[in-house]
């Protein structure tokens, strides 16, 4: 099972599309994109994405990338 990594749309058209592009390159992910993952405040605020379903942030798109392998390391799924 690959972990999965959920964008919002609105926050891909405002802030996340860049690290969408850096991460789908990466065959060991499961990318889904929704119009709303119902975190609105966050989305508003900052660059983020949910990484199995918890809310991972970062300061620009390449943040937001390494932040996503890192909450993987640090959380392994088995």
């Amino acid at each position: 099972m690959k972990p999965i990594i959920e964008f919002c749309l609105s926050n891909l058209g405002t802030y996340s599309y860049k690290a969408f592009e850096i991460l789908e390159k990466d065959s060991n992910l499961d990318l889904v994109e929704y119009s709303c993952t119902s975190n609105c405040e966050l989305c508003a605020e900052s660059i983020f994405c949910l990484v199995n379903g918890e809310p991972v942030t970062g300061n620009d798109p390449e943040d937001l990338v390494k932040n996503v392998y890192l909450y993987l390391e640090e959380n392994p799924m088995f």
